[in-house]
């Protein structure tokens, strides 16, 4: 059974008739008004954009702008571990690097740009995550994340990014990532420490 059908499957039977139909909304000029009226579910939508190519297995980007416009980050880490699998499998530490970018994106927030330039982004890539993501700074930081990721390879691992954010001075974060090693769902508790400075006053997944 073909792995990207599978997701798609998936995150169609997790989309409420709401999500669906802002994902309509937002196709509106890459599908037509015919085809967008006889979409009827998730599924339909995705087999339309199949057909015309605007989705693809090595091309997943129309997905996650799709996703994160509808701020579903559970249905952007199933994308992560579909496009992880079709790079080879789960390599050692993948896992605790998928911990690993849950805690910063939940902690990180107005200065991702600092952060992806220790992360050795570009300052072009950097740009055009901005202008992917106008109002969504989790977002922002998860792109970083896997730009970073897939130019490191193998050598990305959770000890050199620890060390990129104690070079950004995000200790705190830092301790958290180490700490989301040793407890598994650290991460899910990680929103309830106290504000950081370079976040104090703004959400880590919007922007005003």
């Amino acid at each position: 059974m073909d792995p990207f059908l599978v997701l798609l499957h998936s995150v169609s039977a997790s989309l409420s008739s709401g999500e669906l139909t802002e994902l309509k909304f937002l196709c509106h000029g890459r599908v037509g008004k015919r085809k967008l009226e006889r979409v009827q579910s998730g599924l339909d939508l995705f087999s339309v954009l199949l057909e015309q190519n605007d989705l693809h297995p090595e091309r997943t980007e129309l997905l996650r702008e799709l996703l994160a416009s509808l701020r579903r980050h559970d249905l952007l880490r199933r994308l992560d571990d579909f496009e992880a699998g079709a790079a080879g499998g789960a390599a050692p530490g993948e896992e605790d690097l998928r911990i690993a970018f849950d805690i910063i994106c939940d902690n990180v927030g107005k200065d991702w740009r600092r952060l992806a330039r220790q992360l050795k982004v570009s300052d072009t890539k950097i740009d055009g995550i901005e202008e992917r993501y106008p109002r969504n700074l989790t977002e922002r930081v998860r792109e970083s994340l896997r730009i970073w990721k897939n130019t490191e390879k193998e050598d990305a691992t959770v000890a050199r990014l620890v060390g990129v954010l104690r070079a950004c001075r995000m200790n705190l974060v830092a301790d958290l990532v180490e700490e989301g090693q040793q407890t598994p769902g650290l991460q899910n508790q990680s929103g309830a420490v106290s504000p950081m400075p370079w976040d104090s006053d703004t959400s880590a997944s919007e922007v005003p």
